[in-house]
């Protein structure tokens, strides 16, 4: 066999070969993006860590594959410096999954609002039905008020519960940030139904005045003709 002949199947099988690594490669890696839309549609939590910062926010790597994860997807609260969640460690879900477009987003906000939520109903089904408490005007709305409790809770006081007085909208009794004391008339789901006027007294009905006169014997109150015509001449 000529050395020609054999540099060529040499050439060959190391095309093989390439192909044959190239093939499992791509099937490995069809195989981690179908398990990244599973994870999506699982709603699957997992723990990354924050590779580094970029414009508009970080990137971190899963399963290989970079991943972005925006500013507003970091937390809860509005993020200014960015930088200092480098080297973080944070559990996110798969926001945006494109194969096509190798393009892979992050979001820990989902997970933050439904442990933030847990934890407001928690405290808020601790709160009994008939309990007093003091809060302020958070917000009016044409058919009542939203009451701020602190520690993240709040109840609406409708306009039926806010005066003894039929009052045509909240805003003729309150004003936002007035401080506020009230009843607590209904807790169902984690929501809370609040009373101002539960709190307050009836008011009274003004008695009617009673005069008090005597009334005249009945031969004093009798009229008789002759009385009538005793006094009077006759020409």
């Amino acid at each position: 066999m000529s050395e020609e002949i054999k540099k060529q199947e040499t050439m060959d099988d190391f095309a093989q070969e390439i192909e044959a690594s190239f093939s499992n490669f791509r099937d490995a890696d069809m195989e981690i993006w179908d398990k990244l839309e599973q994870m999506k549609e699982d709603k699957e939590a997992f723990e990354v860590t924050i590779e580094g910062i970029v414009k508009g926010g970080a990137i971190a790597y899963v399963e290989g594959i970079r991943a972005f994860i925006p500013v507003s997807k970091l937390s809860l609260e509005y993020v200014k410096e960015p930088e200092e969640f480098l080297k973080k460690t944070l559990m996110v879900r798969v926001f945006e999954v494109d194969e096509a477009e190798n393009r892979l987003v992050l979001s820990a906000r989902e997970l933050l609002k439904e442990q933030a939520d847990a934890e407001k109903l928690a405290k808020t089904q601790q709160i009994t039905v008939g309990s007093v408490l003091e809060g302020t005007v958070e917000s009016l709305q044409t058919y009542g008020a939203f009451i701020d409790l602190g520690d993240g809770i709040s109840g609406l006081v409708h306009i039926s519960q806010i005066s003894q007085k039929r009052i045509k909208s909240p805003k003729a009794v309150l004003s936002v940030g007035d401080n506020v004391t009230v009843k607590v008339i209904k807790n169902e789901d984690g929501k809370l139904s609040l009373s101002m006027k539960a709190l307050m007294e009836a008011p009274e009905e003004e008695e009617e005045e009673v005069i008090d006169y005597e009334l005249p014997e009945a031969e004093e109150a009798t009229t008789t003709l002759g009385s009538l015509f005793k006094n009077i001449k006759l020409d």
